[in-house]
């Protein structure tokens, strides 16, 4: 397949860059972005790096009625030697291709993907920040443009890549966290659209994460829409327990997001030879383990965080408290070593990290 030409229109009045110790997460914006434009019948064209501004939409785009639309999130790391470093980015945009199949939304070519974001990342390279702790953030993202209001799949879509430095998720390391398990709101079910990333799964989640905020907690627990029992993800993470010695973490199941970190770490935990299973995990089972004793530590597992410890779940008003609300071993050795291997500064024997081309030599 030919590669598609990459028109690029650099910006003319570029803006000021935030200093490090004042980077929040998703605030700020790189001067450039990626866009390419598809038509039913024709594919995808006009695939393009121009200033970063507002999009032109129609009132009646098909986005705005029927929420056809899917994103990714993952990161760029400066390493030591000032090297670009991206982390598993096929696998995301793979998934991306899924989360479309599953909305009806055209499927693109991974690697033609791949190329465009290195491009725009070699562009706006002097954006990524080399403060300890800080990354670019990649947003990719698809939207349904045709303007019509009949109930069917738009005909026009864009894709777009946007870019945002952001400072660390722990400013002063990773620390526990507490955990209000949802008992009314679901997040998904089998079925649905759980196991794609969609915009929709995560305005449905709004209401709870708003009880939970003025409860004092950091995020939700979500149980299984069936028989609200089974845990499934936490806030908009995978979740892991580590109960005797063994690590849990609920089976795929339809409803739960396929997490690249999730990935990741069963990765690394089968490479250490650590007991690791995916399978069904129910408030009681944890409830039970946490009485006994052999609730050993839990963490919830995503792009922005990598690791976070769980201190203590609120169920029904009942505290279920982990590990003395400590950061647990596990869950320190895991984030050291994956913050490692995405930075460059430990060595990857799974091959999951790759440079981008430095901006001089392409």
């Amino acid at each position: 397949m030919t590669k598609p030409a990459i028109e690029i229109k650099l910006s003319k009045s570029k803006k000021q860059k935030p200093l490090a110790e004042q980077l929040e997460f998703g605030k700020v914006f790189t001067d450039h972005m990626f866009l390419a434009d598809y038509l039913e019948g024709e594919g995808w064209s006009n695939h393009r790096i121009v200033p970063y501004e507002p999009l032109m939409l129609d009132p009646a785009a098909t986005i705005f009625h029927y929420g056809q639309t899917v994103f990714e999130g993952m990161k760029a790391y400066l390493d030591k030697d000032g090297s670009v470093r991206l982390f598993r980015p096929e696998e995301n945009m793979r998934r991306m291709n899924q989360s479309g199949e599953r909305l009806c939304m055209p499927q693109f070519d991974v690697e033609n993907a791949l190329d465009a974001l290195k491009q725009l990342i070699i562009t706006d390279r002097e954006w990524i920040p080399a403060t300890e702790g800080t990354s670019l953030y990649i947003r990719p993202f698809m939207i349904a443009t045709e303007p019509y209001l009949g109930v069917a799949p738009s005909k026009k879509y864009i894709f777009v890549i946007i870019l945002s430095p952001v400072g660390s998720y722990y400013k002063e390391g990773i620390h526990p966290v507490k955990i209000l398990v949802e008992n009314e709101y679901v997040r998904a079910v089998a079925g649905g659209t759980g196991m794609a990333k969609t915009a929709g799964n995560y305005a449905s989640g709004l209401r709870a994460q708003e009880i939970a905020d003025r409860k004092g907690y950091s995020q939700v627990l979500w149980l299984d829409g069936v028989e609200r029992k089974y845990i499934e993800e936490v806030g908009s993470m995978n979740v892991f327990f580590k109960i005797n010695g063994e690590v849990i973490t609920p089976a795929l199941n339809g409803s739960i997001l396929d997490g690249i970190t999730r990935k990741s770490i069963i990765q690394l935990l089968n490479h250490w030879n650590v007991p690791v299973t995916e399978r069904k995990i129910s408030m009681e089972e944890i409830r039970s383990a946490q009485q006994e004793g052999t609730l050993e530590e839990a963490f919830g597992t995503g792009t922005a965080a990598v690791i976070s410890p769980i201190g203590e779940f609120n169920w029904s008003d009942e505290k279920l408290v982990v590990n003395s609300g400590e950061t647990g071993e596990l869950s320190k050795k895991l984030y050291e070593t994956l913050t490692g291997i995405q930075k460059g500064d430990l060595e990857d024997p799974f091959g999951w990290t790759f440079e981008v081309p430095d901006p001089a030599i392409v």
